[in-house]
């Protein structure tokens, strides 16, 4: 989560290289590559619940009459829309894609409630949700290709323009808005890192299951 002043600004650089961190060593880098084994039903679950979440977070800002919302509409880092045409793609290919499951579900479940009850807390989920499929995906993306997809490239891991830049402008906005936030509330966002880092290493955990 960012804020307005310098000292804040810096903590955020530290949860998201934390966060980066912590999404690699999830994804089986850092010496784990020769085992993370990938399974081709763990995939699916993982692109079905992140398909959940996405849709989710997309429709919370698309839908709300929070003003802090709508600042966050149409910004270039959409996803649902990508998982959809992959998704279709493998059930053309008569793979079975299966309903959500418990992790996607849970954490859907908490963004919404937290979508009512505190915007700033939900924004500091919806950017690091996107930061981290930056982030991270590409190293999913890497290793699913390799070893289930005979290369293909999924549009989940496609983006039109700089990403970085959009990422960047979500950022921008959210330390716009960060300046009129409780000093309570900025401190629980950077709390708030916790319970989001688990909730979407339990998603990322599906690949393997």
């Amino acid at each position: 989560m960012t804020s307005g002043s310098d000292t804040e600004n810096t903590q955020s650089e530290e949860e998201d290289d934390d966060f980066e961190t912590e999404k690699s060593n999830d994804n089986g880098t850092d010496g784990e590559a020769e085992t993370w084994c990938p399974s081709m039903e763990g995939f699916l679950r993982y692109l079905v619940d992140s398909k959940l979440v996405f849709n989710t977070i997309e429709r919370i800002v698309d839908e709300s009459y929070d003003d802090s919302y709508a600042y966050f509409r149409k910004t270039g880092l959409e996803r649902s829309a990508c998982l959809s045409k992959d998704l279709e793609w493998f059930s053309q290919r008569d793979l079975v894609v299966p309903e959500p499951s418990n992790p996607g579900v849970s954490y859907v479940t908490y963004l919404e409630e937290l979508a009512e009850k505190n915007a700033p807390l939900f924004l500091a989920h919806f950017y690091n949700i996107y930061f981290s499929h930056i982030a991270g995906g590409q190293v999913i993306a890497r290793k699913v290709s390799e070893q289930l997809l005979e290369g293909r490239e999924l549009e989940f891991y496609k983006w039109e323009g700089d990403v970085q830049e959009s990422l960047k402008g979500v950022r921008q906005k959210l330390n716009m808005l960060g300046e009129h936030w409780s000093r309570d509330d900025q401190n629980k966002c950077l709390k708030e890192a916790a319970k989001l880092f688990k909730f979407l290493r339990e998603i990322v955990c599906l690949i393997i299951l």
